[in-house]
């Protein structure tokens, strides 16, 4: 993934996208390029931590702006809460530890847009395809390992 963008590459998005530059879209997506699947509440918690008093409310009021305008991406992973990555548009998929939540990209699966292509579009012309891969991590699978090894030692 590409680094962190600054200030003025988020400020020129926002014009791009036809949104007014404020400081709390600003903060908002600094805080998702520097900490990539956060959730909503540590975004706020970013936000804060740059601007001073800022409402949840107001960070998921502009989380929710930023995704419309696909300036952010909003990845599901079951019943998890909801997490945010800057959206480069390059059609990458995740990986999702079912064990602790880990969230991970991974390339598309063929590596053009859309890597998959359903049995039947029902008249849909696809555009693209979002997929989470689930299963448990390797370290979660060693500590799963561990903790049988202690059970059995006692």
């Amino acid at each position: 993934m590409v680094g962190a963008m600054t200030d003025i590459d988020h400020a020129s998005a926002l014009r791009n996208a036809g949104l007014r530059v404020t400081a709390p879209r600003l903060a908002t997506l600094d805080a998702v390029a520097a900490l990539p699947h956060a959730d909503a509440d540590a975004v706020a918690q970013a936000v804060r931590e740059r601007l001073g008093t800022v409402s949840r409310q107001a960070v998921y009021d502009v989380l929710n702006a930023l995704t419309d305008v696909e300036l952010l991406r909003r990845v599901t992973a079951g019943g998890r809460s909801a997490r945010y990555e800057l959206h480069r548009h390059d059609n990458h998929h995740h990986l999702v530890c079912t064990s602790c939540g880990r969230l991970e990209d991974v390339p598309c699966v063929v590596g053009e847009a859309p890597c998959l292509v359903p049995h039947d579009d029902l008249g849909f012309e696809i555009e693209s395809a979002d997929v989470v891969f689930r299963g448990v991590c390797s370290a979660c699978r060693a500590e799963a390992s561990r903790e049988e090894s202690l059970v059995e030692q006692t």
